[in-house]
């Protein structure tokens, strides 16, 4: 039985903001670009979630929930700074750390460098490093396997810790919504409501010709992740493949306007996340799902890299022009860069050849 952790930031990019200028704290604070410039939000502070405000939202949108709403503009390479030694507290006490974005990782500790048995003590001690040396706060999750950490680490945010031990997760997965397993989306999500599934429970309930239906091929794993079992290792110095963004709309859009603004705010923020990574990309895929959930997209690859909100918009709405938007209402629209070139390395250094993961039984959690 493996032992992983899932360390998450809290709203990283304003907490940082927050703790670099001291006059931000307690403040409804937001990271992301200029409402006149059809700016997006990139992240939030708590005291701004309270209004409503979230990331990927539409600036102006946000500065309407919450007009005294302080806006600050990103700083990437401090984020990364900030990231880098937030990877260097991990190393303390495992090399197999798999960062998933600057204020995320897991961790597997079930053999670690301090010899530990206990992976609620490690999430707890990394906590007090982070909040002693960065004066940041994290939230962190332990579990069996990494999806389920995930999971653990979102119930007491922020700045908690959950445990989810093996005996304990078939009954804490029962009364989740099925969103929760990964690869269930919201369009796989619709299906199952279709047929009655709406939480985990019903998921490992319903009959196999329901799950082969919704899920095809994929079936039998989405039957086992209900029961949480997963084997997916973490893994080190994973190459990043590409950043999207994407969004689902509370009302189907008809008229090409509205799309192209929607296409725009997905411009500002697929920018923020590439430049957040410090990579760029050749290939531009534009997605679309229109009303009848039918889903398509058109991909561009381009010449030279693409940076920038605007270059990224431009082609966007090229790729636009070659679907029925406008004709058809559309229900969600997304915008990803793939083809990345000269990433910057968020991992702290390993060795080449990382230890293998441990599946041995431990009593203490």
């Amino acid at each position: 039985m493996r032992k992983i952790i899932h360390i998450d930031m809290d709203a990283f990019f304003a907490q940082v903001e927050q703790r670099d200028q001291p006059s931000l704290r307690g403040l409804p604070v937001v990271v992301g670009g200029s409402p006149e410039g059809r700016g997006v939000v990139a992240a939030a502070s708590y005291e701004a979630r309270a209004y409503g405000v979230y990331s990927a939202m539409a600036m102006a949108r946000a500065l309407r929930l919450c007009p005294h709403l302080v806006v600050v503009p990103p700083r990437f390479e401090r984020y990364r700074e900030v990231s880098r030694q937030l990877r260097a507290i991990f190393a303390r006490y495992t090399d197999l750390i798999e960062p998933l974005s600057l204020d995320e990782a897991y961790l597997d500790v079930s053999s670690n460098h301090i010899n530990e048995p206990s992976a609620t003590r490690i999430a707890e001690r990394i906590r007090a490093d982070v909040a002693q040396e960065l004066n940041l706060t994290c939230s962190a999750g332990v579990a069996p396997c990494k999806f389920i950490a995930k999971i653990a680490s979102d119930m007491n945010k922020p700045n908690g810790c959950c445990v989810i031990p093996p005996q304990r997760v078939v009954e804490t997965l029962a009364p989740m919504s099925v969103r929760r397993i990964p690869g269930i989306g919201p369009a796989t999500e619709e299906r199952l409501l279709r047929h009655g599934v709406t939480t985990i429970v019903q998921l490992r309930e319903a009959p196999d010709a329901v799950l082969s239906a919704v899920f095809g091929r994929s079936a039998a794993l989405m039957r086992q992740r209900s029961w949480g079992e997963d084997e997916s290792p973490v893994i080190p110095h994973r190459p990043r493949k590409s950043v999207g963004i994407e969004d689902t709309f509370a009302e189907d859009i008809g008229d090409l306007d509205g799309i192209h603004q929607q296409l725009m705010r997905l411009a500002e923020g697929l920018e923020q996340r590439r430049a957040a990574i410090a990579a760029r990309g050749r290939c531009l895929t534009l997605k679309l799902r229109f009303a009848d959930f039918s889903t398509i997209t058109r991909s561009q690859t381009c010449a030279q890299p693409l940076c920038g909100a605007e270059p990224i918009a431009a082609l966007a709405k090229t790729l636009l022009e070659k679907t029925e938007a406008g004709q058809r209402p559309l229900r969600l629209l997304g915008l990803s860069l793939s083809q990345l070139q000269s990433p910057v390395n968020l991992e702290a250094p390993v060795d080449k050849e990382a230890p293998a993961q441990l599946t041995l039984p431990f009593a203490e959690w």
